[in-house]
């Protein structure tokens, strides 16, 4: 039987630094709880494979300044954040918004920050800002915001995006609903886009590297089936909602239903910061009992692998 890991070891034996960094007195909570375990004081290393960098457009958030966010996902014990743009899903110049996130990763971090630019199909030359991404930037990946950028996912337009990305061994986040449309300021009026073409997409072109983040509201239990049997499509935990969800999606306990399972070789951690709340993001990562094995997996290895491949 695998070694579950409930949630008393999780915090002490993964977060037990992270905990204690945010705790009066840090280092001495760490120095007198490292009989726990020899890695206490290094705690674990996580790469965060979806926050955003800039303002959002329609309220300010708390940790929406570069420095803050990092500090913030450091505290966290994150190691790594995939970066995208809140700037990319309004402003019409995206190679504009691509060079100013690549020039913010740049200034700060020292590599903390890993730049994913974006790129709309629809709009002339994009496979001018696609090859910028790449030459220019040396960004390893794009993200698409389909329901901000109008991009229609069963289009030609987008196949052929994702075509030409992964001939430059590029990968392509595709991104849900930022916020739920409910709060949307009355002026705002989004697509709400089917996810249902990625599934023909990731068939189309194997060799891709495709990851859903934010995804849950898009994609319905049947559909979860088919984007799960396409061995390229990746997901993120940004959207896990419910106690013990990211878990139960694991063993097939999912309100999705006992037949839709994600395996935790297909997880990547995701935050959403600063948008959603860092801690949120946390606790979803020991709400249900998992396996060492499968915690280091959803926090790390996957991301390296996906981000490396």
């Amino acid at each position: 039987m695998k070694n579950k890991l409930n949630r008393r070891d999780f915090c002490q034996k993964t977060l037990l630094s992270s905990v204690a960094l945010a705790l009066p007195g840090s280092v001495s909570v760490l120095e007198k709880m490292s009989n726990v375990t020899g890695d206490a004081k290094k705690g674990p290393q996580i790469v965060d494979t979806f926050v955003h960098l800039f303002e959002w457009p329609c309220r300010k958030l708390k940790y929406s300044g570069t420095e803050n966010l990092m500090q913030k996902l450091k505290k966290h014990q994150i190691r790594e954040a995939w970066a995208g743009n809140f700037e990319a899903l309004f402003h019409k110049d995206i190679d504009g918004t691509n060079r100013r996130l690549a020039e913010e990763c740049q200034r700060r971090g020292n590599g903390f920050f890993r730049p994913v630019g974006s790129v709309n199909p629809t709009w002339p030359d994009w496979e001018e800002d696609l090859r910028r991404c790449d030459e220019k930037y040396r960004m390893k990946g794009i993200r698409v915001h389909p329901d901000y950028q109008m991009i229609d996912l069963a289009s030609s337009e987008f196949l052929n995006l994702v075509r030409l990305a992964t001939e430059r061994n590029m990968f392509v986040q595709i991104a849900g609903d930022l916020e739920d449309p409910r709060h949307h300021h009355p002026l705002v009026t989004t697509w709400n886009n089917s996810f249902e073409p990625i599934v023909d997409v990731a068939k189309a072109i194997p060799q891709a590297r495709i990851q859903l983040v934010h995804w849950n509201r898009k994609v319905r239990a049947d559909l979860l089936r088919r984007l799960v049997e396409q061995p390229n499509v990746f997901f993120d935990s940004s959207r896990i909602e419910g106690a013990g969800e990211l878990g139960a999606l694991i063993y097939g306990e999912s309100w999705y239903g006992p037949e839709e399972k994600i395996p935790a070789d297909r997880f990547l951690f995701g935050s959403h910061a600063p948008f959603f709340a860092v801690e949120s993001a946390m606790l979803k990562l020991f709400e249900h009992y998992m396996t060492y094995d499968e915690l280091e997996k959803i926090m790390a290895t996957n991301a390296n692998g996906f981000y490396k491949a």
